[in-house]
């Protein structure tokens, strides 16, 4: 089980809750998640998400995290203009943050 913040995700069972309530993720939506998850508060490159979530050691654009990542912080209530669970590090790659105040 790995839990930051008020996030749970169980591996064995697929399951992810948020507080007390339980949220329903597409099989990447999951992998992306477990793969931010399990280094929390470590910048995740993409390439390193790539090689995670896609098992590919390229990428031709950004776009398929995006598009995922947008998905499961729209799911995960987290902000996309200020997120507190995963952020973005222009440049660097993406943050499971481990406290709920977040520095700009």
């Amino acid at each position: 089980m790995l839990a930051v913040q008020d996030v749970r995700l169980d591996p064995g069972t697929r399951q992810v809750w948020r507080g007390d309530r339980e949220i329903r993720l597409s099989r990447k939506e999951f992998q992306l998640l477990q793969a931010l998850m399990a280094r929390p508060g470590d910048i995740v490159t993409r390439g390193e998400l790539m090689a995670d979530v896609w098992q590919t050691s390229f990428y031709t654009n950004s776009k398929t995290i995006d598009v995922h990542l947008g998905w499961l912080r729209r799911k995960l209530d987290d902000d996309p203009r200020n997120p507190t669970l995963i952020t973005t590090h222009r440049g660097r790659g993406l943050r499971f943050e481990t406290a709920t105040a977040v520095a700009s």
